[in-house]
């Protein structure tokens, strides 16, 4: 059936929970789990003019965002080593998230992605953006959406 799975997280509770039925899926059909969390870039351009920032201070920001994400698939990739699933954990830095989870499954040949959707709706989905509808409606990849 499966052979990769990659699960999209973004450490949140709901998030969570699709890491979660991720996991249960690849014991299932003993396929190996791909854990990508996608940290952004500094919004470097939204202040430039109004409030000076260093260099350093930006780096120290992206750093900690790093660190975090990392924090969070290394314990995505406990969980699955607890249940005798094969994981690897992968931080990568963009700001187009869905792009960057379809060329994750793209790059470690994933032949399914699971990633959670919030359900926003309406004036919320418009200005909040929905990276789970971009990669639903994009990928070439199958992918399997959890509420």
């Amino acid at each position: 059936m499966y052979q990769r799975i990659l699960v999209a997280t973004d450490g949140s509770a709901l998030s969570k929970k699709a890491v979660s039925s991720a996991i249960d899926l690849a014991a299932a059909v003993s396929a190996d789990l791909v854990a990508l969390y996608v940290v952004p870039r500094y919004p470097v351009s939204y202040f430039e003019g109004g409030i000076p920032i260093s260099v350093q201070d930006i780096a120290r920001t992206e750093k900690q965002w790093s660190d975090k994400g990392q924090a969070v698939v290394d314990a995505v990739q406990q969980a699955a080593q607890a249940e005798g699933v094969k994981c690897q954990a992968i931080v990568a830095q963009s700001d187009l998230v869905a792009e960057s989870i379809m060329a994750a499954a793209k790059k470690h040949k994933c032949d399914l992605v699971v990633m959670a959707s919030h359900g926003r709706k309406g004036i919320k989905r418009v200005l909040l953006g929905s990276e789970t509808q971009h990669v639903l409606t994009h990928s070439t990849v199958p992918v399997l959406v959890l509420r």
